[in-house]
């Protein structure tokens, strides 16, 4: 039943937007009947009055006011208020046809004001009409009470249903704001998510790309100067740069394949992602570069979460590679150790660190933002909830430190300074 009457409800509400002035015409017009319906009743064996012509005006009157209840709610409240006093004051007996347009101003007064407006209107008619009926010739025969009631009861109903559609209003206007704010906070976290794949692929592509071109690159200028004077040598780098190559391409390949769509036909199978366990294979390809690498495990090697395990992979990548393109040195060292719940990194090289040399290394290009690598590595480590460090150390060379989480947790506002074992300073 209260699912019909709203529905019902609602259409007349509906209807009243698209055409109010024939609503309101119309609500004026069935009031008039009303009033004058009310003004013709009287109690058993009492006279009516004689003034019909004047009460007649006066409900007009208060009934006309009532078309500008939409942009002055306040006047046609007093207005109908004066109005109905002066014809109770006249001897007409007070009942809720006569009080019909009394109640229709408070009710719209209570919709489109707010409460303490409502509250201070409403009470001074309510006052003003239970003491016109109070000193009325026409209740005389009724007990004070009674004339005391009957306009405070008929005249709280339209305040009452007012407010009622006021909070119901404001109600279905909060439920639309909240609507249009999960709408528009769902796109902002649906671009957010492609921002944040659009990133996660770019450091992918920048890791293989790097990697491989910058090894590719030193294997083919070793096999240029050796290839008069060590032939068989030569061969062996050729060998190595093909491997290398091949590597590099299976790479892409796999992380292009996360941009295919699932259902597309050409989508083959993709290799697992690279990890520690793939260490040798790295330290070989930059064997065959010419640079030495080293690796140092302390602790005891405890199994790493996917995620872990690529970030410390492309980390330990990406450092080696900065090696060999920035860096004179020949030798390299990787030092992993497994302390607690997390694993530090550490990937250092002796070669020199001067500006303008050789060794111009990874954080001089970030910092003059022509370089990715370093930002990559950081945010990689920040990603899973770890740490990253990187500059140049007092002996010498350039050094590269991480803590990562043996499981990735959230990311942390800042690193601590005593995670990290001494000797590297962040550029």
């Amino acid at each position: 039943m209260s699912t019909s009457l709203e529905r019902y409800t609602d259409r007349f509400e509906q209807y009243a937007d698209r055409h109010p002035r024939i609503v309101d015409v119309a609500v004026v017009l069935a009031l008039m009947g009303c009033a004058a319906l009310g003004s013709n009743l009287t109690l058993p064996g009492a006279d009516p009055p004689d003034q019909d012509r004047t009460a007649m005006v006066l409900m007009g009157v208060s009934c006309l006011a009532l078309l500008r209840y939409r942009s002055h709610p306040r006047t046609a409240v007093v207005v109908t208020a004066v109005c109905t006093v002066v014809v109770i004051a006249l001897g007409y007996l007070l009942t809720p046809l006569l009080l019909g347009p009394v109640m229709a101003a408070l009710y719209w007064l209570a919709t489109l004001s707010d409460r303490r407006t409502t509250r201070a209107f409403g009470f001074t008619t309510m006052a003003a009409l239970m003491v016109a009926s109070a000193v009325s010739d026409s209740m005389d025969r009724l007990s004070l009470v009674l004339r005391m009631i009957g306009p405070l009861f008929w005249l709280l109903l339209p305040l009452a249903a007012g407010t009622m559609t006021r909070l119901r209003r404001a109600y279905l206007e909060s439920v639309q704001a909240r609507a249009e704010h999960a709408e528009h906070t769902r796109e902002e976290e649906a671009r957010l998510r492609v921002t944040e794949e659009r990133m996660r692929i770019a450091r992918e592509l920048h890791d293989v790309v790097a990697h491989h071109l910058a090894l590719a690159n030193a294997q083919a200028g070793t096999a240029a100067h050796l290839v008069l004077s060590n032939p068989r040598q030569t061969q062996a780098i050729l060998t190595d740069l093909t491997g290398t190559t091949s590597s590099a391409l299976r790479e892409l390949k796999a992380t292009l394949g996360l941009l295919r769509q699932s259902d597309d036909p050409a989508t083959g199978a993709l290799e697992p992602s690279p990890g520690l366990a793939r260490l040798p294979e790295l330290v070989s390809a930059c064997a065959s570069a010419g640079l030495a690498v080293t690796v140092t495990t302390t602790g005891e090697p405890r199994p790493l979460s996917p995620g872990v395990d690529l970030t410390a992979f492309r980390i330990v990548q990406e450092a080696l590679t900065n090696v060999t393109k920035h860096a004179a040195a020949d030798s390299a060292h990787v030092r992993l150790a497994y302390a607690g719940s997390r694993l530090l990194i550490t990937v250092s090289n002796d070669g020199p660190d001067t500006p303008g040399a050789t060794g111009t290394n990874d954080c001089l290009e970030a910092v003059r933002g022509r370089g990715f690598g370093l930002m990559g590595m950081r945010e990689r480590a920040h990603t899973i909830g770890g740490e990253l460090r990187a500059g140049p150390r007092p002996e010498g060379g350039f050094e590269v430190t991480t803590a990562l989480p043996l499981q990735p947790s959230a990311p942390e506002p800042a690193a601590a300074a005593t995670d990290f074992p001494s000797g590297g300073e962040e550029s």
